[in-house]
């Protein structure tokens, strides 16, 4: 029998095929795994089964390979193998979670299809349960769908399953293959074999994940088979798993039973370069249109709006929405600092005080040399908002208060006086210098008067929320943001902020911050903003200082 994983690691390193280095350096370890077996060994026959199975039972289901064999590609064999070929002395497989993170139409559901019938019919678990997992029914259903429709063109495979009103179910080992969704009446009670989740990245919170995982526990060899194209929502179940799969990748932790395949650009690849298509389409050519893909780049370039779906959908490249202010990529800075380092120092401030009854924020921001900031935050919610949020979000505003990124105030309204102790605390603690505080004038009447009588009268200033304010400073701010220069010490809440963020653009090329989603928080991208604001005003005086 052929190894697939040693004819696709070959490849990857004479340049024949590209990867990622995330990829390659799966690869190089999954190739020591090999050739060094521990607890582990490769079993070429266990490998190879499920590959023989779809190529020799399954059949294409759409486009114009309908009705066609199931050929796979040398990508889809080694991860194939690498994910079924692995097993304790037992004969029980190493692996029980897999993270795919690949550019759509790539074949994702066809894949996951026929290997969801494969677990179903030949992987010799007695009463397996096979789920197919999405955010929503449809889209559970897609890969269900395409399973049925593959019973279908077989004679062998439609005379041993049967379609029953919600499953398909093989007589033999009362198995079954089942859709179900996020929003499925109960999930609690499931002893699943395989779960699939589809499209990760849209699933709102981790409770599906969660419990679909923990439904696996009395099984020997399960398996939880996620696979995704990145996505707009940050803050969820995909950021988690993206994190946890570059942690393995990296050897921040050790987790012997999770593998992950990391189909994306690298950092430094440009999109618009065809020889580095392939990094995140692995199957271009042979599955996905190569003209197609070709036709979409040039769209994106003359349409920034639509350029943010490319990247996203087709390169996996972390993003947030249409419009959005930045790429996450962009956004996301990997420095920190310690409270210590801006002690006695210059420094200007910015509050976004928002409805009283949602999120408030405050920012005080530190010009450093060679043009970098330290930025420091603080955020204030009214302990009724947090109460009446829907759990999931409580789970992560609670993170937040633990980690002291996140204070909640009495009542149902925002004090604005936690916001002047704040200022006042902070210049006491740090020996801070302010030379101005910045702040939108609109209903900040009282909160105003109470800065003047702790003796801020002098600093404090206001910031119109209009074109001629805000424009070039909001340019300014994301040029800043691109080249790693605002250290905001890791804060998520203003990573969420400012993937939030959108801007409208006008005929003049001017732009005006929004929020893209009506929920969404953007308080601490214009706290950020207004004290950017402040500083260039302020710029002359800083520079003096350097």
């Amino acid at each position: 029998m052929k190894n697939y994983i040693i004819e696709y690691y070959a490849k990857i390193e004479s340049g024949d095929i590209k990867t990622c280095g995330n990829l390659s350096n799966l690869y190089k370890k999954v190739m020591h795994d090999l050739y060094n077996p521990g607890r582990y060994h490769f079993d070429i026959i266990k490998a190879t089964k499920p590959i023989e199975f779809i190529e020799k039972f399954c059949k294409q289901s759409k486009g114009r390979w309908i009705g066609k064999p199931f050929i796979l590609d040398l990508w889809q064999k080694a991860m194939i193998q690498t994910v079924f070929g692995f097993v304790d002395e037992n004969g029980y497989r190493r692996y029980r979670e897999v993270f795919t993170l690949v550019g759509r139409k790539n074949g994702k559901s066809a894949i996951l299809s026929a290997i969801g019938l494969y677990m179903l019919i030949a992987d010799g678990e007695g009463g397996a349960e096979i789920y197919s997992i999405a955010n929503k029914k449809d889209q559970s259903k897609i890969i269900f769908n395409e399973a049925l429709t593959m019973v279908r063109q077989s004679d062998l495979l439609s005379k041993h399953l049967r379609k029953r009103q919600t499953d398909l179910y093989f007589d033999a080992t009362f198995s079954k293959f089942e859709a179900l969704a996020s929003d499925s009446n109960s999930l609690d009670g499931l002893n699943s074999h395989l779960v699939i989740i589809d499209e990760t990245h849209s699933l709102k919170d981790r409770n599906i994940y969660d419990v679909m995982k923990q439904s696996m526990a009395v099984r020997r060899q399960p398996l939880l088979w996620c696979i995704t194209t990145a996505g707009f929502i940050r803050e969820s179940i995909f950021d988690s798993q993206y994190k946890y799969a570059q942690d393995a990748l990296n050897g921040v932790i050790q987790d012997e039973r999770f593998i992950p395949f990391l189909y994306k650009l690298d950092k430094s690849d440009d999109y618009r370069d065809e020889g580095v298509w392939i990094k995140a389409n692995p199957g271009l050519d042979t599955i996905k249109d190569r003209e197609f893909l070709r036709d979409n780049v040039k769209k994106s370039i003359n349409d920034p709006a639509f350029k943010s779906t490319v990247l996203t959908k087709d390169f996996n490249v972390t993003s947030t929405v249409a419009n959005a202010f930045l790429e996450y990529s962009q956004i996301r800075n990997e420095e920190t600092f310690k409270l210590s380092e801006i002690d006695d120092s210059y420094c200007v401030g910015g509050v976004d005080l928002s409805k009283t009854t949602a999120l408030t924020s405050a920012t005080i921001l530190f010009p450093k040399n060679e043009g970098k900031f330290l930025c420091h935050q603080a955020y204030w919610m009214p302990y009724l908002t947090f109460e009446q949020a829907e759990h999931a979000k409580q789970v992560t505003y609670q993170i937040w208060i633990d980690r002291g990124l996140l204070i909640l105030t009495p009542g149902n309204r925002v004090d604005y006086s936690y916001i002047t102790q704040w200022f006042v605390e902070m210049k006491e603690n740090h020996k801070l210098y302010y030379q101005s505080i910045a702040f939108d004038p609109w209903n900040s009447g009282y909160w105003v008067k109470e800065m003047q009588n702790e003796g801020f009268g002098a600093i404090m200033e206001e910031v119109r929320q209009g074109v001629k304010t805000l424009s070039q400073p909001l340019k300014n701010l994301a040029a800043d943001l691109v080249i790693k220069k605002i250290n905001y010490n890791k804060n998520p809440i203003l990573e969420l902020c400012l993937c939030n963020l959108g801007i409208v653009t006008d005929r003049n090329g001017n732009i005006l911050p929004t929020q893209l989603h009506s929920r969404g928080f953007i308080d601490g991208a214009m706290s950020l903003l207004d004290s950017y604001v402040s500083y260039e005003h302020k710029k002359e005086f800083f520079d003096s200082l350097m």
